[in-house]
């Protein structure tokens, strides 16, 4: 309290004046109010996509990926751009669609599945073939889990607000696609074997 005037900005009070301070108080003017619009700050990359731009950096450094699929890409990003500007410009807000809703029950059941068989089984692979030193096995896995790193890469690029609808679809169905063609050859090279 000070000195009777009753409870200032930032000052101790009794529980039942500050029950009445909040009633009859203003918002802390040196504290500023978020407004909706800048409510969460967005990061340029989360955690998620430094750990896929790491899995990517190894993957690639270490000779294992084709340079086929660097540049798939680095035409990825290109192409991504060029939707952005030319094809499908971000008109609405992509917050309006539920598409991408994180309460979404069969999003998350396809991504918990997708991470299950797309990363986890791979990199256990990957394991598998570093404990029993086959490089042959992990020169065939690689090129799938450089994929799968650059596809959740991009898709958290994507997601963002500045991109719309059909751009963030674009990303899991043109990954997806190319990901086909190296699931193929990691099972030609297994039957091989």
């Amino acid at each position: 309290m000070s000195g009777g005037v009753g409870p200032t900005c930032n000052d101790i009070s009794l529980p039942s004046e500050e029950a009445q301070g909040h009633e009859n108080s203003h918002p802390n003017p040196l504290k500023p109010v978020p407004s909706a619009a800048h409510s969460s700050p967005s990061r340029f990359l989360t955690l998620r996509q430094l750990n896929c731009l790491a899995v990517m950096i190894i993957t690639a450094a270490s000779g294992m990926v084709s340079l086929e699929d660097i540049v798939f890409l680095l035409f990825s990003i290109v192409y991504m751009y060029l939707l952005l500007k030319v094809a499908f410009p971000n008109i609405n807000s992509p917050k309006d669609s539920m598409v991408f809703d994180p309460r979404n029950k069969i999003l998350r059941l396809y991504v918990t599945v997708g991470a299950i068989v797309g990363l986890y089984l791979p990199v256990a692979y990957i394991f598998e073939g570093i404990l029993e030193g086959d490089k042959e096995g992990i020169q065939a896995a690689a090129p799938h889990v450089f994929l799968l790193a650059s596809q959740v890469f991009m898709e958290g690029l994507a997601f963002s607000d500045r991109f719309s609808i059909p751009v963030r679809v674009y990303v899991p169905v043109f990954y997806n696609s190319r990901r086909i063609f190296t699931l193929v050859e990691w099972l030609r090279s297994n039957q091989a074997f």
